[in-house]
């Protein structure tokens, strides 16, 4: 996926150029603006490729690979202190 999309980026640029040179051998200003769009819209296809591949890793539990080496054991001491320090919290010592 990642080939198809780089390989459109990159049409996207070398058009965004060709259009850009046009205009500077026209001097037309709606050429050079057509370039600047069309730059602009690759590097937002990028960006929007990045943010939704780093979404779906997020989704599917790839970003978060330690928790899966995490026994049970280990989460039942945990849920056990945060109840002794809730405990100690909520009622004062007397001495």
């Amino acid at each position: 996926m990642l080939v198809i999309i780089l390989a459109i980026v990159i049409a996207l640029v070398a058009w965004s150029l060709h259009l850009m040179q046009q205009a500077v051998d026209r001097s037309e200003f709606s050429l050079m603006l057509a370039g600047i769009l069309v730059a602009f819209s690759a590097a937002a296809m990028v960006a929007v490729y990045f943010l939704i591949g780093n979404y779906v890793g997020y989704l599917t539990g790839i970003t978060r690979p330690s928790l899966s080496r995490v026994s049970p054991s280990d989460v039942t001491a945990w849920v056990f202190e945060a109840e002794i320090n809730e405990a100690s919290i909520t009622s004062p010592r007397l001495n």
